[in-house]
């Protein structure tokens, strides 16, 4: 089983509902078990609130003031009473003083008397209504409204409708976005507390890589999957740990997970150790940790690997282990391993959106399996949206990766589908 020790630390494991070695899982039920296995980290930090964005909000913003903090006006028009309107027939009012934003307006305004009044400024006293300038007739220094076109009380923003005193203004947990940045300067806060950030160790595994820059000997790839997972960490605000190569030899792969356990959070490797088709690789992480071999019905993407490490001082590193395909690593990623990382981060997990687009073309597929196509998502002539595919699908083929902009989602119990026929997709700018 994954782990079922309780522990004291939050980031320890909980029971798992899934036996390792089970043969062969649905993708939604290996998300739910990575899901109920984790717990978030411990620890947080106050940063400058231009450093806040894309961090995980570590405690609910209470806002200190009323917002808006004073009635105030939505239009720049002109505001009065709005029981002055008439019924029938046209209302008139004489224009005693202009109000800006940042001058609040102190006189009397009498009946049958209005102000002009720009967008934000503070509502004189008694004032409840503006009519939009364009919406009037300004003659001889007055105003003219049409009977029906105003009702009283428009064009009026109330203390606090916004948010109140006392209020929280943003719930722990959120992953801070730029509206939210500015929603908290509006507030006046300078500072943040956010959770630490998450670190995250990365090694690609296998005799046969060799990184950007070194000679390509015969036999031999570049490594791509680390440079690649690399960029999705950093592109989600964790503290990537670059761990390199590592070659398919137990010394050196033990090593690789030791100095892993030991400064990481998370785990993150790609190539042959989630397979475990190798005594050695299995042995070892039996004697590290509880990490359960998983076949999933996906495509691509089959073979994966999760579970906990146990470090020194009862530290506990979480490992995914992906496939060594190129795209299939990518996608394992965005399926199983981005959510959970989030999640273990701290942040409030958020499903992923799903945009339903008419398929240009037809693709072969079978139940039994999920499978993720790369497409291409584009407006639809008749209206909505279409997509279509990036050229061949193999699992080795990165560069209809790097064409596409969304991943094409066919179900477990979907079959194939015909040129026109609705599918789901996730947008690759929904997947930070």
């Amino acid at each position: 089983m994954l782990a079922a020790r309780h522990n004291r630390r939050m980031n320890q494991p909980g029971p798992s509902p899934l036996a390792a070695g089970d043969p062969q899982l649905g993708v939604d039920a290996a998300r739910a078990a990575i899901a109920a296995a984790l717990r978030p980290i411990e620890g947080s930090e106050t940063v400058p609130l231009l450093q806040a964005g894309g961090r995980v909000l570590a405690a609910d913003l209470v806002s200190p003031i009323d917002v808006p903090a004073h009635d105030n006006s939505a239009m720049d028009g002109y505001a009065f009473v709005g029981s002055a309107l008439a019924a029938e027939g046209p209302s008139a009012f004489s224009v005693v003083a202009t109000v800006y934003a940042g001058q609040p307006f102190d006189g009397a305004v009498g009946a049958g008397e209005c102000v002009r009044i720009m967008t934000g400024a503070v509502m004189p006293a008694g004032l409840d209504t503006v009519v939009p300038q364009e919406l009037c007739r300004a003659e001889s220094g007055r105003i003219v409204v049409e009977a029906g076109v105003m009702r009283r009380g428009e064009n009026r923003r109330r203390r606090g409708e916004d948010l109140a005193a006392g209020k929280p203004a943003l719930r722990a947990g959120r992953l801070l976005k730029p509206a939210d940045i500015g929603l908290a300067a509006s507030l006046g806060f300078e500072a943040l507390e956010v959770k630490r950030r998450l670190r995250v160790a990365l090694f690609s595994t296998g005799d046969e890589l060799r990184a950007p820059g070194q000679a390509l000997d015969p036999g031999c790839i570049f490594d791509s999957n680390r440079f690649a997972l690399l960029a999705a960490l950093q592109r989600l605000g964790f503290e990537a740990i670059d761990l390199g190569l590592v070659r398919d030899d137990p010394a050196a792969l033990e090593a690789a997970f030791e100095t892993a356990m030991a400064s990481a959070d998370a785990v993150l490797t790609s190539g042959g150790v989630s397979v475990g088709d190798a005594d050695y690789t299995r042995a070892l992480l039996a004697r590290l940790g509880e990490v359960a071999f998983w076949k999933v019905a996906m495509r691509p993407g089959r073979p994966f690997a999760f579970g906990p490490l146990r470090g020194r001082g009862e530290r506990t590193s979480w490992l995914f282990a992906l496939p060594g395909n190129p795209v299939a690593a990518l996608v394992t990623f965005y399926v199983f391993a981005r959510e959970a990382l989030l999640q273990l981060a701290g942040a409030v997990p958020q499903p992923l959106p799903l945009l339903r687009a008419r398929c240009t073309s037809p693709i072969r597929k079978r139940p039994g399996r999920t499978e993720f196509q790369r497409g291409v998502v584009a407006p639809a002539p008749e209206g909505g949206w279409q997509v279509g595919l990036t050229g061949a699908q193999g699992a080795g083929i990165l560069r209809s990766m790097s064409e596409a902009n969304a991943l094409v989602v066919l179900g477990h119990d979907q079959g194939s589908v015909a040129a026109g026929d609705a599918v789901d997709v996730w947008l690759f700018d929904g997947l930070t």
